[in-house]
């Protein structure tokens, strides 16, 4: 009797010590991958970084709805950083980067801030801004390379990671043909980081080019990685050329 009531304690206690090394090692993981998380998107737990929104074309301060689509998926991971997001107009964003990461979304011809990034950051990128219909209009030109603009078949989209010198914040830039686009890199973005961050670890920055494929049926969820354009799109226009 005394031996079988030993044995029931002994059980229970190693079933308790089981479930708490358990449990230790699942915390140990999960603090280890949201430390992964915040280092890759510079969110340490209370950071405050920017949600920088474009404008709706025609419309005086209204933001597409799929830019919003966007910005709700990239609260929520701002949220899982422990971080916090402040949403600004991209007229009114008016300072540096590198001091608190910044998540912005939308093309030149909506976003001023948007249109300094590339012109400052990302020279060899030139985005098609005609108002005529044309070929050229809302096309990306990254080096020598041209990608039209197919509305609702096949439309581009720039996601680039990008960072201003050592320990400054990151700059993501989420340049898209159309709104839906934009959605569709912020997706991207959420899907993958873990691996974008193993893969970019030592470069830090890295500008890849997405393709929306019949965004009019399958909504945003549909891409594909067309290449990593990093040193065509940093390269200046001027110099690809030569």
């Amino acid at each position: 009797m005394y031996e079988d009531l030993l044995n029931i304690a002994l059980g229970v206690i190693a079933t308790g010590v089981s479930a708490a090394l358990g449990w230790l090692a699942r915390t140990a993981l999960w603090r280890r991958r949201l430390r992964r998380q915040q280092a890759f998107f510079g969110l340490p737990g209370n950071a405050e970084c920017l949600l920088v929104v474009n404008r709706e074309a025609g419309s005086e301060g209204a933001v597409h709805r799929f830019d919003v689509f966007a910005l709700l998926e990239l609260a929520a991971l701002i949220k899982d950083c422990g971080a916090h997001a402040r949403i600004v107009q991209h007229d009114v964003a008016q300072q540096g980067f590198g001091e608190r990461t910044e998540f912005c979304l939308g093309g030149p011809y909506s976003n001023r801030r948007m249109e300094a990034h590339l012109r400052t950051l990302l020279p060899g990128v030139v985005v098609g801004t005609d108002v005529e219909p044309g070929p050229e209009r809302g096309a990306f030109r990254i080096g020598s390379e041209l990608y039209p603009m197919e509305a609702g078949t096949a439309e581009y989209v720039i996601l680039a990671r990008l960072t201003a010198g050592e320990g400054g914040r990151p700059v993501f830039l989420f340049c898209g043909q159309r709104a839906i686009t934009n959605q569709a890199a912020t997706r991207y973005l959420v899907r993958h980081h873990e691996k974008l961050a193993r893969k970019y670890a030592r470069e830090g920055s890295f500008v890849l080019l997405l393709k929306v494929v019949n965004s009019q049926a399958y909504g945003p969820d549909v891409v594909e990685l067309v290449a990593d354009v990093t040193r065509a799109a940093r390269t200046p226009a001027e110099t690809a050329a030569a």
